[in-house]
């Protein structure tokens, strides 16, 4: 189980610092809104909450990855 989880965290891990490297670079956390409002936290703040949901959305996108290969039904196992 702990191997499961690391196949799938570890590389959204590296996948997040990638989107967030390209994403802020791109945009910068002052100007960024939400609904026409602009976010009152600090710039680390925003870089840390954008980290996570990047994190989130890869590890999301790694499980969905592990489901599909491994098939419902299918004996054998990926990992």
């Amino acid at each position: 189980m702990a191997r499961l989880i690391m196949a799938i965290l570890w590389p959204s891990f590296l996948v997040a610092i990638l989107a967030e490297g390209f994403f802020f670079s791109l945009f910068d956390p002052v100007e960024l809104r939400l609904d026409g409002n602009r976010l009152h936290l600090t710039n680390q703040a925003v870089y840390s909450l954008g980290f996570f949901c990047f994190w989130l959305f890869s590890a999301l996108a790694s499980m969905l990855t592990y489901y599909l290969l491994r098939m419902p039904g299918d004996r054998r196992s990926v990992l």
